[in-house]
């Protein structure tokens, strides 16, 4: 292979794995403990939709 293309093949896989889709691909892969997906430290499964209704409550 010829030493340009390489370093053009080279820099697109560089290129390609620091885009935010392969970042996000990479850490779907990381395995999770279950007991952090079900008692998230903030303590709502839906923290937008409890902070809602804690607001409307106290309206």
């Amino acid at each position: 292979m010829p030493t340009r293309l390489a370093v053009l093949l080279v820099g697109i896989a560089a290129r390609q794995a620091a885009s935010p889709t392969a970042r996000i691909q990479a850490r779907i892969s990381y395995p999770v403990p279950a007991e952090s997906l079900l008692a998230p430290a903030h303590g709502a499964f839906h923290r937008n939709g409890a902070q809602a209704l804690t607001r409307w409550k106290d309206e």
